[in-house]
């Protein structure tokens, strides 16, 4: 048994939508701005699939995750399909000349066992703050490698 929380947070980058796009989409360079992704592989003979592993506090989960909506500049959608259960969207939209904007949505369950050691709101808000850390790291990413073009 486990409790699904939920949590959607933004970021407005200065940098094109086709800039914003492709450093998102690449999914294996997350780690770079996802403070507790430690990695990410995509499958070479099922590129819908990725292998992802979270590390943090001494805890550690993997999961495989499905693409299951992906449109170009618009929506990435996905879901877990083993391992910890999650599922989401990263939608961007394109703002022109003030840049785009990023917005994540994520809800993922917490293990029966942490549900009864961690309070759920204690650990949303810790998820949350975290999240919007990784998209503040995601812009600042975006800009380093906009100055750099």
């Amino acid at each position: 048994m486990s409790n699904w929380l939920e949590h959607s947070v933004q970021v407005e980058v200065d940098a094109p939508i086709d800039l914003v796009w492709s450093l998102w989409s690449d999914l294996e360079q997350m780690p770079k701005w996802m403070k507790w992704i430690d990695s990410v592989t995509v499958l070479e003979d099922k590129p819908e699939l990725s292998r992802w592993k979270l590390a943090t506090g001494g805890f550690e989960f993997t999961w495989l995750s499905r693409i299951l909506k992906i449109v170009e500049n618009q929506i990435i959608q996905w879901e877990s399909v083993d391992g910890l259960p999650n599922r989401g969207a990263i939608r961007f939209y394109d703002r022109g000349d003030k840049g785009s904007i990023v917005k994540m949505s994520i809800g993922y369950a917490i293990p029966g066992f942490l549900g009864q050691l961690l309070d759920n709101l204690f650990v949303g808000r810790v998820v949350e703050s975290t999240l919007h850390a990784d998209l503040e790291r995601f812009r600042q990413y975006a800009l380093t490698v906009k100055a750099n073009q």
